[in-house]
């Protein structure tokens, strides 16, 4: 016979027999009665819940096991139905639902519908629009004077320079020779004639000098007209987009709110009316024989149950056995009611010498009564934690003959984790989260400011263990960024290039995990799913994450390997890498993704440290362009992208075990 296939019977025959012994042997709970039950609970959950490998033989059986195993686990029934009749003159909320996760929301009176928004967004926008059109823009005064200087005016006097630079062409009849000839001079009446027509050609220059400066000036005025215009108009719809906006989401939120009251007050009512119905059935059907021993051995058994009355005589001894008839009536499940028989007289006129009753005559264990176990047992499945660390430096020049700029910059650092893990270590479920964000202003406050980095990530890892330290693992991952993100410098009005969830990433991983310890993992997923989102495709170009022109997402499956590893450099130094790359099964051997991260952490003193962090990425979708020695575009392709930060700052560690009592059964 097979050892394998026998393993699991012996392990059941020996769990029941070591219970048995327990307790035959001893009446009290101990430790290793607790264990005893903890295992064949566990046996029993396996082979009829848990493993997939084993069929049950009959329906009824597995019922009845599962009936077996809550009574194990929960409470008596008679503190279940007490803890629900107490629940009902507390005014319990049993269950509650948030107002946004409304599903019938348009279906609400007074809830104001996301296209009616926007439709009234568009209206606001075309009511500006008409408004500004006649509306005069406020320019600054600095930039209308001094005009002559700004836009290189021609001076009076200084006209010819128009038809000498071929600005204007001077009509046939107002040209002069450059020689004028000898019988012009000589004759008075020609003489006075090229007098006369020097003169109205000066005049025509004059007035052609004046024209240009005016169109100049007016073309000048006008772009600035134009850009002022356009800004007023766009701040001004902004403020009326977001008052707006801010005055919907409120009543929007009130509404449901309302609404969402009076549903969860219809919902727990109805709750409470099942639960109470149910309660008083339960403990209605539900029953308890006692059996009443006297001295002699004697016993009389009474069944106990609502709405139902049994009888039972019983005879009570003494010492001396000494008999008295008493009638047993059941008030209920929970009482009885006693009475001496009627015709019995006791009449002593003086105590009968008694003898000294030895207890342990009844064959029991006197510590079943006297001695009290645990009750109560402390678990700490979950581990929450996190660190934070925020690092800032600055840079002030003033007459620095060196030269160099001034400069400020911050980088804040949120890592946060909340950890699952059953005490038998079948069971794990990780969650961690890390937010990054850093700005620099280079050059004093007139320059602009400028992000540095920006990631938001979150991830949750859940385990069922497999082989020693071998788990089958799913993981879902997520990644975008929080602002915007330009080429810098930039103009002012300049398109990002990237925004919040513009992109974003997202991963779906069903594999292996290897994790011998906390400080190292590794997570082999032949089945990889990876999506990439871009929400707003008029901002950002999501044609430069690898997104087809009239899409705003795609998706590709893949293999996906994650590496994880910590190391404890010196006492006051500490490594610690992720390494990620994705394979993608569409074009297999041509398509990569790498994103490996390197960070080193110097402690200084409890709350000081240096961090160094080095993070590389390439991603096949991510395109870049390719120029040529003259600087013209000749196409696009993936390349390397490397970060690295070096700050010192505060840091500050949270670790927190989440305690709760478990009840010993």
């Amino acid at each position: 016979m097979n050892f394998y296939k026998v393993k699991p019977l012996l392990l059941i025959l020996s769990a029941i027999t070591l219970f048995s012994f327990q307790v035959i042997g001893q009446s009290s709970e101990n430790e290793d009665d607790k264990q005893i039950l903890e295992m064949g609970v566990q046996i029993l959950k396996r082979y009829f819940y848990e493993d997939n490998q084993w069929y049950i033989t009959k329906p009824s059986v597995a019922k009845d096991v599962k009936g077996l195993i809550n009574f194990i686990e929960d409470e008596p029934i008679d503190s279940v139905i007490n803890n629900i009749f107490k629940s009902f003159s507390q005014d319990q909320i049993y269950v509650f639902r948030l107002p946004e996760n409304v599903e019938d929301s348009l279906t609400v009176p007074g809830f104001y519908p996301y296209p009616q928004v926007q439709q009234r967004i568009t209206n606001i926008s075309k009511e500006l629009e008409m408004e500004f059109k006649n509306r005069q823009a406020r320019v600054p005064s600095a930039l209308l004077t001094n005009l002559e200087e700004r836009l290189n005016l021609i001076p009076a006097g200084k006209g010819m320079q128009l038809f000498t630079q071929s600005v204007y062409i001077m009509p046939t009849d107002l040209q002069i020779p450059e020689v004028i000839p000898d019988s012009v001079l000589n004759s008075p009446g020609l003489f006075q004639k090229l007098v006369r027509l020097d003169s109205i050609r000066t005049v025509y220059v004059e007035q052609k000098r004046i024209n240009y400066n005016d169109s100049i000036t007016a073309v000048y005025v006008d772009s600035l007209n134009n850009v002022y215009g356009k800004r007023a108009y766009q701040e001004e719809l902004n403020y009326q987009v977001k008052r707006f906006t801010d005055s919907v989401k409120v009543n929007n939120y009130n509404i449901l709110r309302e609404y969402n009251e009076a549903v969860v007050n219809s919902v727990n009512d109805s709750i409470s009316l099942v639960l109470e119905t149910l309660a008083q059935y339960a403990d209605f059907i539900d029953s308890t024989r006692i059996t009443m021993f006297n001295l002699s051995g004697g016993s009389s058994e009474i069944g106990l149950k609502s709405g139902a009355e049994r009888f039972s005589r019983f005879w009570l001894k003494n010492v001396q056995n000494d008999s008295l008839s008493v009638l047993v009536r059941s008030v209920g499940k929970r009482g009885m009611f006693m009475l001496i028989d009627d015709g019995v007289t006791i009449s002593r006129y003086k105590p009968k010498e008694t003898k000294d009753f030895d207890f342990r005559s009844l064959g029991k264990n006197i510590s079943s009564i006297t001695s009290v176990g645990k009750s109560y047992e402390v678990e700490t499945p979950w581990v929450i934690g996190g660190e934070g660390n925020a690092g800032f430096s600055q840079t002030y020049l003033q007459n620095w003959k060196k030269g160099g700029l001034s400069a400020i910059s911050s980088l804040i650092v949120l890592k946060g984790f909340a950890n699952y893990r059953r005490a038998d270590g079948h069971l794990k479920w990780e969650n961690s989260g890390e937010f990054r964000n850093g700005w620099i202003r280079p050059g004093g406050k007139e320059e602009q400011l400028q992000k540095n980095d920006d990631k938001f990530e979150f991830t949750s890892r859940f385990g069922v263990s497999a082989y020693k330290k071998w788990y089958y693992s799913g993981e879902f991952n997520f990644e975008t960024q929080f602002f915007r993100g330009y080429r810098y410098p930039r103009a002012e009005y300049a398109k990002p290039i990237s925004a919040f969830l513009a992109p974003s990433r997202i991963y779906f991983k069903v594999g292996m995990e290897y994790k011998p310890t906390k400080d190292f993992s590794m997570l082999l997923s032949p089945f990889t799913v990876k999506n990439v989102y871009v929400r707003d495709t008029v901002l950002v170009d999501q044609t430069k994450f690898g997104i087809d022109a009239d899409k705003k997402s795609f998706w590709e499956p893949g293999l996906n390997a994650d590496l994880f590893l910590r190391r404890l450099i010196t006492k006051d130094i500490t490594y610690e890498t992720k390494y990620k790359m994705f394979f993608n099964y569409k074009e297999p051997f041509q398509k990569l993704d790498i994103n490996w991260e390197n960070t080193f952490v110097m402690k200084l003193n409890e709350y000081v440290n240096m961090r160094l962090l080095i993070h590389m990425i390439y991603d096949d979708d991510v395109m870049f362009p390719v120029y040529n020695e003259n600087d013209v575009k000749i196409g696009e392709k993936a390349k390397l992208q490397l970060k690295q930060f070096f700050s010192i700052g505060f840091t500050y560690k949270i670790n927190h075990k989440v305690q709760h009592t478990k009840r010993i059964r």
